[in-house]
């Protein structure tokens, strides 16, 4: 898939002088939000993952984060373990976490992408109308466990706008280079999202 690189050529210049912040997982805030948590892998290939992270009411499943998260293309040993783990379908953070990694944040850009009014895996699994604008955090996650501080991924997160806002994911975070994303980058970024993934 060549355009699952595109998220480190856009992004790259962003991730070098931001914030890190060890902060409460996604998996964490849905549960003490929504009572439950629960996770989809919906694509692993070439290094990019789509991944929804969801809330349950009875049998119904609403994504509240709809993650894109692209790999280091020097993936370390030393991670090895949680690593596959990740890509048998588990969570980044938890996984982590469980073999004894803390987990930082380093902030690239907060804002907002409107959902798309047609038919988009995101809109579906979200069960939004289309239109909505939807919150964004792009971020670089890296790995610490004693001296050891390892990159690991970039990530893209779009959230439910029953769960996190803009001014939610402002409260949150520190981000330093908030509006200073190029307009195309922005673009292409809504088309990885958006443009390749239909309702099913």
């Amino acid at each position: 898939m060549h355009q699952t690189r595109v998220l480190s050529g856009t992004l790259t210049a962003f991730l070098t002088a931001c914030a890190s912040e060890a902060v409460l997982l996604n998996s964490e805030r849905i549960e003490q939000r929504f009572g439950n948590y629960g996770i989809e892998l919906l694509e692993s290939e070439d290094g990019l993952r789509r991944s929804n992270l969801y809330s349950r009411e009875g049998n119904l499943a609403t994504c509240r984060t709809y993650a894109l998260v692209e790999f280091t293309e020097q993936l370390d040993e030393r991670y090895a373990d949680t690593h596959a783990t990740v890509l048998a379908g588990g969570s980044i953070g938890a996984t982590a976490r469980e073999r004894g990694w803390e987990v930082h944040k380093h902030t690239a850009y907060i804002g907002q992408l409107r959902l798309p009014e047609r038919p988009t895996e995101v809109r579906r699994l979200m069960r939004l109308r289309g239109g909505e604008l939807l919150a964004v955090h792009v971020y670089r996650l890296i790995l610490a466990q004693a001296d050891n501080t390892l990159p690991y991924a970039t990530i893209i997160e779009i959230h439910h706008p029953d769960y996190l806002d803009l001014t939610d994911l402002r409260t949150l975070y520190v981000d330093d280079d908030e509006g200073t994303l190029p307009a195309a980058d922005i673009g292409r970024m809504a088309d990885l999202l958006f443009s390749t993934h239909a309702a099913r």
